[in-house]
């Protein structure tokens, strides 16, 4: 089981912070690989929501589905995949000092079939490709709080 984390601190409330990261439709503008995003179920994002994902990584497309495990308003956003070619789950942790969030994030991963030929380098580009991604959403963020001052 491969397990990545990642940490970055964004200059921005947890109370803008969280509702953007948990809200799966924006994931397309801050993942990189994400090409496809969306809620499956109805109602509220919460625990038991699913969601599909569409990604391209290592230029193969992967179609996936999951589930959301765990939601706890401005603290802890966490979720595990149900269909696709890498079993995984992961979450979002998140500690604010008023003026702005650290987001953590980890993904623990089961990297098998055709990705486990690689699996060193699959994992050294899951960590190079999160670290982008939450960079990605510190700019994004940050940008946004810019623009609305």
């Amino acid at each position: 089981m491969a397990r990545i984390e990642n940490s970055v601190v964004i200059n921005k409330p947890i109370e803008n912070v969280f509702p953007f990261v948990a809200n799966i439709d924006n994931n397309p503008q801050w993942q990189s690989t994400v090409l496809v995003a969306n809620v499956t179920s109805t109602g509220p994002v919460d625990k038991g929501s699913t969601y599909r994902y569409v990604t391209q990584f290592l230029g193969r497309r992967i179609d996936m589905t999951g589930e959301i495990t765990g939601y706890d308003q401005n603290k802890k956003y966490s979720f595990r995949s149900t269909s696709g070619p890498i079993p995984m789950e992961g979450s979002f942790i998140f500690e604010s000092d008023e003026k702005s969030t650290r987001v953590t994030m980890t993904i623990e991963a089961n990297i098998s079939g055709f990705f486990k030929l690689a699996e060193p380098v699959v994992v050294r580009m899951f960590r190079r490709q999160f670290e982008a991604d939450l960079a990605n959403l510190k700019d994004l963020l940050e940008v946004q709080a810019g623009n609305s001052s």
